[in-house]
């Protein structure tokens, strides 16, 4: 699995401590950006790891910004990605399960690193389940052609 990864300046702290999680079970990363507290703008690395995901040329994303609001949004306007706030392990896994999410969003001024890193292994570690489900995907992807021109 190739996991794309990007946080702004309040993020950045618990970007280090997931991307160490993830080298420690051989996962491959790329991280984004940023590096280091320096204030910066969430929408570049959401937009770069949104990118990354929707070419293919990783599997998933993983974005983190303070709140996980505006990174999570500025990821959504990206066609083809399927970006969620997550901030409990039941959640994490009914987004894979029902969603088919391929980004996840962290607000790490909202949940301890602890819960963060079990949020993000429950999340890699859910498979999307399809069927009633994939009709449900394949509109929200309608609806994405729709609007997106």
């Amino acid at each position: 699995m190739k996991i794309a990864i990007g946080s702004d300046h309040g993020g950045f702290p618990l970007k280090e401590m997931i991307k160490e999680h993830l080298q420690q079970k051989d996962i491959e990363i790329k991280d984004f950006g940023t590096d280091s507290e320096a204030s910066c703008n969430y929408a570049d690395f959401a937009e770069a790891v949104g990118e990354a995901v929707v070419s293919g040329t990783y599997d998933k994303g993983i974005l983190i910004c303070g709140t996980g609001i505006g990174i999570s949004i500025a990821a959504n306007k990206i066609p083809g990605i399927r970006c969620a706030l997550v901030g409990d392990c039941f959640s994490a896994k009914a987004t894979r399960q029902h969603n088919d999410t391929n980004v996840l969003a962290l607000g790490a001024r909202v949940i301890g690193s602890g819960l963060a890193l079990e949020i993000v292994d429950a999340w890699l570690g859910t498979e999307f389940e399809g069927g009633r489900h994939q009709l449900r995907i394949d509109k929200i992807t309608e609806i994405e052609k729709k609007y997106c021109r």
